[in-house]
């Protein structure tokens, strides 16, 4: 079988969706041959939104989809008709991912981390962060018909969806976290308590990627625990894949040696 590329932390491009424009229309019937402005609305554009979803664990999809585009609204029509509103882009992103804004090309991610805070948190199961907010709809002429301006041709145009970089980063959230040197036998105690099948074999870094066990004492108790790589000297400086592996002991309440 193959195995899955386990990605905890992308760069992806996030564009919302621009308004529609409001739009000059005027009524024209067989028997209304000079009716009043009837120009409707544009409708708004979609919204870039990540959501925290306990059903996934990796930032896998969005390695090999960095680009997030979300559509734009409609235009006016004539007859007071509002162009259709775009839906919102909705990605699913595992619990315990951080946003970072990162419009600098080229810029790594621990380089981010040392000037700027993340912008958002996702640690809680469906919530959500608006990466890039959507454009509004202009107006049609319909609204700027007055006593004296009886035939309008003022209207509005949409506005422009925000758009930008932005970096991810996934922290694992568990209740405990083993910490040893490679081949200490961590693997092999996770699949002991748990559920977990991590791979165990009698030779360094068996473990490449973070795993979590689910320990169930009852119907209403449970905990959680996270088996990354082994450690070895100079990981906090981020010797061997220090930094890759650290970031998801980093929200455990206990550490196990």
């Amino acid at each position: 079988m193959k195995k899955r590329q386990f990605v905890d932390h992308v760069r992806v491009f996030a564009r919302a969706g621009d308004g529609g424009n409001g739009v000059v229309h005027f009524r024209r019937e067989k028997y209304i041959p000079k009716g009043g402005p009837d120009g409707g609305d544009g409708g708004h554009g979609g919204n870039v939104i990540i959501k925290a979803a306990n059903d996934t664990d990796n930032l896998t999809h969005l390695f090999f989809n960095s680009r997030l585009i979300a559509k734009s609204g409609e235009h006016g029509q004539g007859c007071d008709r509002k162009g259709r509103s775009a839906n919102d882009l909705i990605i699913r992103v595992p619990q315990g991912t951080l946003v970072y804004e990162a419009n600098d090309d080229g810029v790594s991610i621990d380089e981010i981390k040392s000037k700027v805070a993340p912008i958002a948190d996702l640690t809680e199961n469906s919530e959500e962060f608006i990466l890039a907010k959507a454009g509004k709809g202009g107006k049609g002429n319909v609204h700027f018909k007055s006593p004296v301006n009886q035939a309008p041709q003022e209207h509005t145009l949409g506005t422009n969806g925000e758009g930008g970089y932005f970096y991810l980063e996934l922290r694992q959230i568990a209740d405990a976290g083993f910490v040893g040197f490679p081949n200490a036998g961590k693997s092999s105690l996770l699949g002991a308590l748990s559920a977990a099948k991590p791979k165990i074999a009698n030779y360094p870094f068996t473990t490449l990627q973070p795993s979590i066990g689910v320990i169930e004492f009852n119907s209403l108790v449970r905990a959680t625990i996270a088996d990354i790589p082994g450690l070895i000297e100079g990981a906090q400086e981020n010797i061997g894949l220090g930094h890759s592996f650290l970031r998801h002991i980093m929200r455990c309440e206990l550490l196990l040696f």
